[in-house]
């Protein structure tokens, strides 16, 4: 959210978070859930019916927000991957907003992974990669459909995403590739992968596509419906993909031929499932929580930018944390939080502990909250 404009044992389990979904039990008496000790069973592909059941059966109404929210622009969004090594493998991700998650579904290797944001244009925008990613054999030619530019000559697999990036930029997008391209994605989602799409499905996805087509590997936040010009110096689509760690590794999904293929491989086994929902709503994050935990599926890592911050705002921060309470956590699952300014940050921090305070009344405040972070 970046800047601020705005199983007998599975089932008795399952049955209990049924009750304390309905319940409505407040996060001081709850008893946390916590995944069966036998193997995760989570599948190791969707198909298109259960994916689109899945997305659609834990969504909630679309929901407002200040801005359309396309491009990720925390800068230090990749300093965290080194500390999620130890959870690579181990369970679910949920994530919030675009394109971030793709670099931490590549870092984690997770079971499966649900991106929850409140605006139903992020699900639209989440479909338009879905179908780029399957239409695509690789990052230069993924870049050439998402841009609406012609491939150009020069780059292939071993290119670095300076090289790529940089040969875009000066390329120029056609609208004949645009509607080619478009009807390509439309076709893919609805033919290919039998999502009935809706008007306001077609419409969306055209929409957050066309931005895309017009400002290419220069679309920054403030591109887009409520961006604002009052952050001007954000960085670009195309920037923010050659960003480093600390240590001046990059991690992004478009750092290597590799990467891309891992995200365009989870997505093609329909594993990344986009919801729309509010953190603090009642229905998609319990909705998940009950699926994960039916799955004997932990928890490894939610990444939930600076919503918070926005939930105090709105006085329903306890509704947030009442939620992911429901959600099958162990000891190392932990959120992954972007800190804006004073200094701007991005960290790790463990999820039971973090409840444990909030049951305790300790967050009276979003500065509560970033003054016990974990780092």
């Amino acid at each position: 959210m970046d800047q601020i404009p705005r199983n007998r044992v599975a089932l008795a389990l399952l049955g209990s978070l049924v009750v304390l979904a309905l319940s409505g039990t407040p996060l001081s008496s709850q008893q946390l859930p916590t995944p069966s000790a036998a193997a995760p069973t989570a599948p190791g592909r969707l198909s298109d019916e259960e994916f689109w059941r899945l997305s659609t059966e834990f969504s909630e109404p679309d929901g407002a927000f200040n801005s359309d929210n396309l491009v990720c622009n925390e800068r230090l969004y990749q300093t965290v991957v080194p500390g999620l090594a130890s959870l690579r493998g181990k369970g679910a991700y949920l994530g919030v907003a675009p394109e971030q998650n793709f670099t931490y579904v590549v870092a984690l290797a997770p079971k499966i992974a649900f991106v929850v944001d409140i605006r139903r244009g992020n699900l639209h925008l989440h479909l338009m990669y879905k179908a780029l990613f399957g239409l695509s054999r690789d990052r230069a030619e993924f870049l050439s459909k998402l841009f609406s530019r012609p491939r150009p000559d020069g780059v292939g697999t071993a290119s670095s995403a300076a090289v790529l990036f940089d040969a875009f930029v000066v390329a120029t997008p056609t609208d004949a590739l645009y509607d080619a391209n478009l009807k390509a994605v439309l076709d893919y989602l609805a033919v290919t992968h039998h999502l009935p799409l809706d008007t306001e499905d077609r419409l969306g996805i055209a929409y957050v596509y066309r931005y895309f087509r017009d400002f290419g590997p220069q679309l920054r936040y403030q591109n887009g419906r409520g961006g604002g010009a009052a952050f001007p110096n954000l960085p670009t689509f195309a920037a923010m993909h050659q960003l480093t760690d600390a240590a001046g590794v990059q991690h992004n999904y478009m750092a290597t031929e590799t990467n891309f293929q891992a995200i365009k491989t989870f997505q093609d086994k329909n594993l990344l499932v986009p919801v729309v929902g509010d953190f603090a709503g009642p229905k998609a994050l319990r909705a998940i929580g009950r699926y994960l935990t039916e799955q004997r599926t932990p928890v490894a890592a939610f990444y939930i930018s600076n919503v918070e911050q926005y939930l105090f705002q709105n006085k329903a921060a306890d509704r947030f944390y009442e939620n992911v309470a429901t959600l099958p956590t162990d000891d190392s699952s932990v959120f992954i939080r972007n800190r804006p300014a004073n200094p701007a940050a991005q960290l790790l921090d463990h999820i039971k502990p973090m409840l444990e305070d909030a049951r305790a009344g300790k967050f009276l405040t979003y500065a509560d909250v970033m003054a016990r972070v974990v780092r």
